[in-house]
């Protein structure tokens, strides 16, 4: 797996991380810990493109999950209480973190593990960097 890093302006600087290769048991530390280092330089608003990533696993699920509640902890903008409750009703998409060019067997991933609920997706990185 490699990762370039790239930022865009969007209404907000958005951090994007292009990934080429497989997220999985092998490389999502390396995902993780690019990702948490961009976070600890100042990047508040990352977008993860996946157009060159056929496949993520639940360890590299984890890992987005674990970069969810980073960017939560740096923005501090709802307490859990009120982040559980908006996600059981549909309400909650992340501000922070989104999703661009994910395959079929990504976007399944998703679904089945629930992620689509609360991180938006994005069939073009334009189209993300405009959401936030």
């Amino acid at each position: 797996m490699d990762i370039t890093v790239s930022s865009e302006q969007g209404r907000v600087p958005v951090t994007i991380l292009h990934i080429s290769g497989d997220i999985d048991s092998v490389t999502y530390m390396a995902f993780q810990s690019a990702a948490e280092e961009l976070i600890e330089k100042g990047a508040r608003h990352l977008l993860v493109n996946l157009k060159e990533a056929p496949y993520i696993s639940s360890a590299g699920l984890r890992a987005l999950h674990i970069l969810f509640n980073k960017l939560r902890s740096v923005h501090k903008d709802i307490n859990d209480d009120e982040l559980r409750k908006r996600m059981n009703a549909g309400s909650y998409k992340s501000p922070y973190i989104k999703m661009a060019n994910l395959s079929p067997q990504i976007k399944d991933a998703f679904e089945l593990s629930g992620f689509e609920t609360y991180i938006e997706t994005y069939d073009d990185v334009e189209k993300a960097v405009e959401s936030f």
